[in-house]
């Protein structure tokens, strides 16, 4: 039963195991997925998925194998400027034609594809063409038992619906971060805080755990010495450029690690493509914003933990060559190259998160200066399974 629908779920990713699905067709035997789709939607991701983060990509491979909805990219532009001029709620008319509602999706599809080549104006209300209210199986803002929702919220949600809405694609471990999941992924660092000396008063929830189960289930409090946070962080954050497009990541990323508490000290700085003789202060990286890197490199000592995030795409003079720097009027002596060796050695942990996806970082422009750096630092794609592989990085010993 559903067995492409199995090597589907394989082939997409999703470590699912013959016990599982085992379990899936026992619990459809027992009739728990209600002979409906959505009833076996639900029954598939509660027994087959294990983590939050496999819930977007178990959505994509259930609106894939039961043929999907369409995208905003299949409509014409037309239709989404009708659909979308339409603020006020309306009331539904009569049911109409309720041959309609017992069709199959292969048969509303065709009728879908069929009605926007009919359709040449915007349509309210009704039972026939795609626009807002009214019954037509087809549109938004109506009802409709088997239609099909084209932009707005959902009233009456079917099991194509709601994987297709993708609404939990912010689980994704590959997934562009948000500042919650910043802060979250910066919240490991504290494993670097370190017992302070004095009354033990901290609750120490593993040990009371362990010490109510020696005594048969009689809770006995456990307690320990409060931690005190050791952690330093030097952040370094590629700015302009080839770097405007992910300027609303970096933010992100400021403002998470701007509100942490997580840190004993916490310096940023910016800089474009490489570093040189300078640092900046602001992310315009203007000269009347910046500080000698050298005169950084005398006021930290070596247990900073050094995160560089940056694209690490330029060309390879801005790299390699003395003068290369980018900036009109700053002549660098010592090339980008050697002062990223420089940090290399004077700090003991560092990585370098970069926003460019980390399957094109082979042929993507600047795959020559990504591969030479990442060669000096480790490297990881800035999401949220990279970030947390970084910080595991900085954790070790």
């Amino acid at each position: 039963m559903f067995l492409e629908f199995f090597y589907l779920l394989r082939a997409r990713g999703l470590e699912v195991s013959i016990n599982e699905w085992m379990t899936l067709v026992e619990a459809l035997d027992k009739g728990l997925a209600r002979s409906s789709l959505m009833g076996f939607y639900q029954l598939c991701r509660s027994i087959l998925i294990k983590t939050e983060s496999d819930y977007d990509k178990f959505d994509q491979v259930f609106a894939e194998y039961f043929e999907g909805i369409e995208t905003p990219e299949d409509l014409p532009e037309e239709f989404w400027k009708w659909l979308s001029e339409s603020d006020i709620e309306r009331a539904m008319d009569d049911l109409g034609d309720k041959e309609l509602f017992a069709k199959e999706l292969d048969e509303l599809l065709q009728m879908f594809e069929e009605r926007i080549k009919e359709q040449k104006e915007k349509h309210d209300g009704g039972n026939y063409w795609i626009g807002t209210g009214g019954t037509s199986p087809m549109g938004r803002g109506g009802y409709h038992p088997s239609g099909i929702r084209v932009g707005g919220k959902s009233r009456h949600k079917t099991a194509l619906q709601v994987a297709g809405e993708r609404n939990f694609k912010d689980f994704r471990e590959d997934t562009i971060l948000d500042i919650r999941q910043f802060q979250m992924a910066f919240r490991k660092l504290r494993q670097y805080s370190s017992r302070v000396d004095g009354v033990e008063k901290e609750l120490d929830i593993d040990k009371t755990i362990d010490e109510t189960c020696d005594k048969g289930g009689l809770l006995t409090l456990a307690y320990e010495k409060p931690r005190k946070n050791t952690v330093k962080v030097l952040l370094l954050i590629d700015s302009e450029g080839s770097m405007l497009p992910y300027s609303r990541l970096c933010n992100r990323l400021f403002q998470a690690v701007s509100r942490s508490n997580h840190f004993k000290d916490l310096k940023i700085y910016y800089f474009h493509n490489a570093i040189y003789d300078n640092l900046y202060t602001t992310p315009h990286c203007k000269i009347r914003d910046s500080v000698e890197t050298e005169w950084v490199f005398n006021r930290l000592d070596a247990e900073y933990k050094v995160i560089f995030v940056g694209d690490a795409a330029m060309a390879p003079s801005e790299l390699y060559r003395k003068g290369g720097n980018a900036i009109i009027g700053l002549f660098n002596k010592e090339t980008g190259m050697e002062w990223f060796q420089k940090f290399k050695k004077r700090f003991k942990k560092q990585i370098w998160l970069n926003p460019i996806p980390k399957d094109t970082w082979e042929y993507t422009y600047g795959s020559r200066t990504i591969q030479d750096i990442g060669e000096v630092f480790p490297m990881f794609e800035l999401t949220l399974g990279g970030l947390e592989a970084g910080i595991k990085k900085l954790l070790v010993k």
